[in-house]
């Protein structure tokens, strides 16, 4: 079984994120708001769920990757980028999958302000479920999410 759903995650990963009808394809508004790297609320320190240390990367061409890192004690969250769309100069709108493969696998709504080398989630929201953030405040505690800053 175990097998079998590696082989499903492969496919699915392995699937090129799919441009919107009007805009370019995520890979290039990846590149274009300098997403691709190492973000954290703090580059030098460890990966803590006050500091998630997220990877931005391709492994191949047409395939984006998340992973958020919230260290020790905690699983590393994998997304898969299925399209993207620039709302703004500052903002940039994703459909992702969290947990590509797995039997808890999500499709989510995702909105990011990205200016100035910093990164904040403005939005999330599973398809066809609840809103998780809303204008950058995390429904569950009220919280703002982390601003997070591009790693040298």
């Amino acid at each position: 079984m175990r097998i079998v759903a590696a082989l499903f995650a492969l496919v699915v990963t392995a699937t090129p994120a799919a441009a919107t009808d009007e805009g370019p394809p995520p890979e290039q508004l990846f590149k274009e708001f300098g997403l691709f790297g190492k973000w954290a609320v703090d580059c030098a320190a460890p990966a803590l769920p006050g500091n998630p240390h997220v990877y931005v990367r391709q492994p191949t061409p047409g395939v984006i990757l998340e992973e958020h890192d919230l260290g020790p004690n905690n699983d590393i969250n994998l997304y898969s980028v299925l399209s993207a769309e620039r709302l703004s100069d500052t903002r940039l709108s994703a459909v992702v999958l969290l947990h590509p493969g797995r039997a808890d696998e999500e499709r989510q709504q995702l909105t990011f302000a990205v200016r100035d080398g910093t990164r904040r989630t403005l939005f999330n929201q599973v398809v066809g479920g609840p809103v998780r953030v809303k204008d950058g405040i995390a429904q569950w505690n009220g919280s703002k999410t982390p601003l997070l800053h591009k790693c040298e």
